[in-house]
């Protein structure tokens, strides 16, 4: 039997961070379903097909640019969990910076099992060089024309650089 696992989030933009936890959930899972989140009372930088495109463009870029096979990219707007039973993955993955997001996810956990005791969630640890990325600071960053190349791929720092031109 093939392992699905669901990989939610909002992907605005996709950083070095979202890589490294897609990176350790492909030796976990046969089929990666990355949902992207939209919701019509959030206005992200991005629109759905943009995160899709940065997306795909940074796992071809990437050192495991021979799995994007194994990827697939996809939109949601309600709860995870339901994403997750609609796709049909046996668990979720999210990733862990730290204990604030330790605490966090385990309430997430806890009423995700609840909804659907049949699908799991596994943590995996951001590793130590992106620990500290988060898409809502390279954001800000970008906004104030800081340098965000090494939280990043190159594309997604062009595609911000875009974004932000006056």
């Amino acid at each position: 039997m093939s392992k699905t696992v669901l990989y939610p989030g909002s992907f605005d933009p996709v950083t070095n961070g979202h890589l490294d936890v897609l990176r350790q959930a492909l030796v976990l899972a046969d089929r990666i379903v990355v949902a992207i989140g939209v919701h019509t009372g959030k206005t992200p930088l991005f629109s759905f097909e943009e995160r899709q495109a940065l997306i795909s463009a940074s796992i071809e870029q990437s050192e495991f640019s021979d799995q994007l096979h194994r990827v697939t990219i996809v939109s949601f707007s309600g709860l995870s969990i339901d994403a997750a039973r609609d796709h049909k993955a046996q668990f979720m993955v999210r990733g862990l910076r730290d204990g604030t997001d330790l605490d966090y996810e385990m309430q997430l956990c806890g009423m995700n099992s609840a909804m659907a005791p049949e699908i799991g969630t596994v943590f995996l640890p951001a590793s130590p060089a992106v620990r500290p990325i988060t898409a809502t600071l390279v954001r800000q960053i970008a906004g104030m024309k800081g340098d965000i190349s090494s939280f990043v791929p190159e594309h997604v720092a062009e595609a911000l650089s875009r974004k932000f031109q006056h």
